[in-house]
């Protein structure tokens, strides 16, 4: 009889084959393995050069001697050349690259996730800096955080707060790792990561005072904001911004597309700031290109091309 890959005898139970199938991520999806054409060595994502390389560290000869004047000086020139060798023309942006790899490592580390967790972030970052996602408000730090952030999603692992634990271990605020993560997920197109904060408007209606929304007007504001969310993502708005961010200006895109309206910006920043740290000039930019995402997609600004739609059909 065959059971869970194991083939045993029903009458004494002798086990004659046992095929256990390794379902953990293979090298090639973690862009482990060199050209298959040429070799099957594999190669680290953690460095810059994926790893191919040694590393001249040493003031001691392979004994464990002090090195002569002589000897040092040519290590000297040796470490110089293998510097210059390592990093390439792009010195300085594959020097910011190996140290937001060093802070993935570092995070991973101090949060103990899974080896391919670590490395799968380090394939993101390493895809960022190709895309050269890096630069204004944008810090590798950020990066590097958003990187294991979009990473431990991918993988499903059972943690509360998954975003909260990066963050404490990136050098970059909570709101920036988030921002960051965002745009890794939007600019790269990377589908099969579950988004961070899904239910990000109904966290910026819940900051709202209890009588900012009336319940009927609630309801159809929430609707038309969650509409707006999906066009963000879609339409690339404000891609280095966080998700509540863009959450709290869609409901205040949808609540101007509604016939009344009931919300302000500075409303909608003060309740907001209670979660993520934002301001009126920033909602006020991002509803703006949300609200033109949606005449664009829609042809109009009638609200009612979503609001009279069942729900089950906006999902």
């Amino acid at each position: 009889m065959t059971h869970d890959e194991e083939s045993f005898c029903a009458d004494c139970g002798l086990v004659v084959a046992a095929e256990w199938v390794d379902r953990s991520p293979t090298l090639g999806d973690l862009g482990m393995v060199g050209n298959a054409e040429q070799s099957i060595e594999t190669v680290d994502p953690l460095r810059t050069d994926k790893g191919l390389h040694t590393k001249i560290t040493k003031s001691t000869d392979g004994h464990g001697n002090p090195l002569s004047n002589e000897q040092w000086q040519k290590f000297q020139r040796l470490r110089k050349w293998h510097k210059r060798y390592q990093f390439g023309e792009g010195r300085k942006r594959t020097k910011r690259l190996n140290e937001g790899l060093r802070d993935i490592e570092m995070i991973g580390g101090n949060l103990g996730l899974p080896g391919h967790v670590v490395k799968t972030a380090a394939r993101y970052l390493r895809r960022a800096s190709e895309a050269r996602l890096a630069g204004g408000r944008m810090a590798w730090e950020a990066l590097a955080g958003g990187a294991v952030l979009l990473a431990a999603r991918e993988s499903r692992i059972e943690r509360e707060a998954i975003d909260v634990d990066v963050a404490t271990y990136t050098k970059a605020p909570h709101e920036r790792v988030c921002a960051a993560a965002r745009k890794i997920r939007c600019e790269l197109g990377i589908d099969t990561v579950p988004v961070t904060r899904p239910n990000a408007v109904m966290t910026v209606v819940d900051a709202l005072d209890d009588d900012a929304l009336p319940g009927s007007a609630a309801v159809r504001t929430w609707r038309l904001a969650h509409h707006l969310m999906k066009l963000g993502d879609q339409e690339l708005v404000g891609p280095g911004t966080s998700r509540l961010t863009i959450a709290a200006a869609a409901l205040y895109g949808a609540d101007r597309l509604t016939p009344q309206k009931h919300l302000t910006q500075g409303q909608v920043a003060e309740a907001t700031s209670t979660v993520v740290p934002t301001s009126t000039s920033r909602i006020s930019r991002y509803n703006c290109e949300l609200v033109d995402a949606y005449e664009a997609r829609h042809g109009t600004k009638d609200p009612g091309v979503i609001l009279d739609q069942e729900p089950d059909t906006l999902h």
